[in-house]
């Protein structure tokens, strides 16, 4: 089993846009010293415990300050942004990773976003299919072409080179590995990307959900005649290891994940009806949705012999995926302990943990 890590990211609403980058940063260099594998960073525009609206930024400074870690958008929210604009901005990206870097897109699902845009929600997977259309032809152009779409137009001329022309194509050929996160049940945009054969990432969501994602994406990838593979399949879960399960326990519930979950993910899915998503069972009631429960049922915590465990155990309920993407939280007052979960699930559970994308075929 492969490990990185998804970061929306998630930050205390006191703290500075400085320190939110300056914790991300020193995350991203543990983790490239970890040996994860790679990092996927989000991109949220209105919401106080999520803040960074351009991840692009976050992934250039890291890859100053790392070596080996793949880094990566996680993704872009295509309806906010000219695709074309984007096509040159990853593919500068790109460059500047020299061979290390995903492009991570979504569609966007907050309806904060779109008002501050003034977006339709209704429309923005739409949005996204035609903006990732744009943005591929851009990439792969070498005749002129006059696009002319829904919700965006696209002329690339004949260049006159060295003068103009649309000359900025990315580094890795014949573009970046491109994933796509998916939230919901049997998410449309994970269809999308078995489709297209992208990188599928399934969000925090309890196991029943989550096998949703895996049949959307394996529905995408029939319909255009592919063999998906499990081992491709990113898995985000909170993640929490400590010497014991007493110790662990504490820091995902003291800490500001338990903050993060009582103060913002168990309030917004309160307030939406969304709780169906974290429970275990159906049958469980509103009412025993508490951080000490998310703790127990829904995130993995514990010693490395209960990690492994527990992390066996999700394997097997969800049939089986690559990489497990550890939900990236701001543990700058307990860094030490946040640092050292990172290091025991690196060097004491994963290299333990049986199962993984070989699971099932499909």
């Amino acid at each position: 089993m492969k490990l990185g890590l998804f970061a929306q990211p998630a930050h205390p609403p006191e703290r500075t846009p400085y320190e939110c980058q300056e914790w991300d940063l020193q995350v991203l260099r543990w983790l490239d010293e970890l040996g994860y594998e790679e990092a996927w960073l989000g991109e949220h525009h209105t919401l106080p415990w999520e803040p960074n609206p351009a991840p692009d930024i976050l992934v250039a400074q890291a890859l100053r300050e790392t070596s080996r870690i793949r880094l990566g958008t996680g993704g872009v929210c295509l309806p906010y942004h000219n695709p074309a604009v984007v096509a040159n901005r990853i593919a500068w990206l790109d460059h500047l990773a020299q061979g290390r870097f995903n492009f991570g897109i979504a569609a966007g699902s907050v309806p904060s976003d779109w008002a501050l845009l003034g977006l339709d929600g209704e429309k923005v997977r739409d949005m996204t299919r035609e903006s990732l259309e744009i943005i591929l032809k851009i990439w792969g152009a070498e005749e002129p072409f006059d696009y002319k779409g829904k919700y965006w137009n696209c002329r690339y001329d004949e260049p006159e080179m060295p003068l103009k022309g649309a000359h900025i194509k990315p580094f890795q050929k014949p573009y970046p590995p491109i994933g796509i996160s998916g939230l919901t049940a049997k998410s449309e945009t994970l269809k999308m990307a078995g489709r297209q054969g992208f990188i599928p990432m399934s969000l925090n969501i309890s196991v029943g959900f989550l096998k949703t994602h895996w049949e959307a994406y394996a529905e995408g990838a029939a319909l255009a005649g592919r063999t998906p593979k499990r081992e491709d399949w990113r898995v985000c879960r909170e993640v929490v290891v400590a010497e014991t399960d007493e110790a662990a326990m504490k820091l995902a519930t003291e800490g500001n994940l338990g903050r993060f979950a009582k103060d913002y993910v168990l309030n917004v899915a309160s307030r939406f009806g969304l709780l169906q998503w974290y429970k275990h069972h159906p049958d469980v009631p509103d009412s025993d949705m508490t951080v000490d429960y998310m703790a127990k049922h829904v995130w993995i915590v514990g010693s490395p012999n209960t990690v492994r465990e527990k992390l066996e155990e999700f394997q097997e309920q969800s049939g089986g995926f690559g990489t497990l993407l550890v939900f990236g939280c701001d543990y700058a007052d307990k860094a030490s302990g946040w640092h050292e979960s990172l290091r025991a699930l690196a060097e004491e559970v994963a290299p333990k943990v049986k199962g993984g994308g070989a699971l099932e075929v499909a």
